[in-house]
């Protein structure tokens, strides 16, 4: 029996140059990724490692891991991907990373990794599965709740309700969980996923894909690990990764 921790590809953020003068990491182009997310991941018993944005490269990349998580960032998902019609004013993207995160998700998908998607993680997971998103909450949603959230990312923003019945509920074992909050857009349809949480103004925020070995996509960030579901989370997806082929 192989008792090695499993090995979970983390995609990164990139920046562009910065004179360290200024305050920059690199007058050169640079990834970056929050402490927490690795730390999670090491955590529940898992080896993480940090992902190029080299879309050539996905498959061969998924082949020698054992599951994915799909990161956060500052950033938004283009429109023209899911048919979304004009673009926002409020929305920037970053077209390498998506472009090298969405070739990941679909390899993923082929190969029956586990997948885990946070944030806009959980966005771009559910466009590979051909849902579709609000480009701007506050345009859309009557009396949205601050998503945005004011105080710190380390504490709660507001609660989701998690679907009963689903592989997300059966994981957190909770019906209810406080999350952050950190978006101004979010999942309207959510494509061959179903729906596995929502907070009390409607939005989405977590999705699924039944009979996958574990592909669920989540729009807080439990790699702060707020509450015990959080933790049960990345328990699920590093188990799950030990049963990969």
């Amino acid at each position: 029996m192989d008792t090695s921790p499993p090995l979970i590809g983390v995609t990164l953020d990139c920046e562009p140059p910065c004179p360290p003068q200024r305050g920059g990491y690199s007058r050169y182009p640079w990834y970056a990724l929050r402490c927490n997310y690795m730390d999670a991941v090491t955590a529940a018993g898992g080896l993480p490692v940090g992902l190029p944005h080299d879309a050539a490269q996905a498959a061969a990349l998924m082949v020698r891991l054992d599951g994915l998580i799909v990161t956060g960032g500052a950033f938004d998902i283009s429109p023209d991907l899911y048919d979304g019609g004009d673009t926002h004013p409020s929305v920037t993207t970053k077209s390498a990373r998506t472009t090298a995160e969405l070739a990941l998700v679909e390899a993923a998908l082929r190969m029956g990794r586990p997948i885990l998607g946070i944030c806009g993680g959980e966005q771009l997971l559910a466009v590979a599965l051909g849902g579709t998103l609000i480009q701007h909450i506050p345009d859309t949603i009557t009396a949205p709740l601050p998503h945005e959230q004011p105080n710190p990312r380390h504490e709660a923003g507001h609660e989701v309700t998690i679907v009963p019945g689903t592989r997300l509920a059966h994981i957190t074992r909770a019906t209810r969980m406080a999350v952050n909050s950190a978006h101004h857009q979010a999942v309207a349809t959510p494509g061959r996923a179903i729906v596995s949480a929502v907070a009390p103004d409607g939005v989405i925020e977590a999705v699924e894909l039944p009979g996958h070995p574990f592909c669920i996509g989540v729009q807080w960030h439990p790699e702060y690990g707020i509450s015990s579901g959080d933790r049960h989370l990345f328990d699920a997806l590093i188990d799950a990764s030990r049963h990969t082929e």
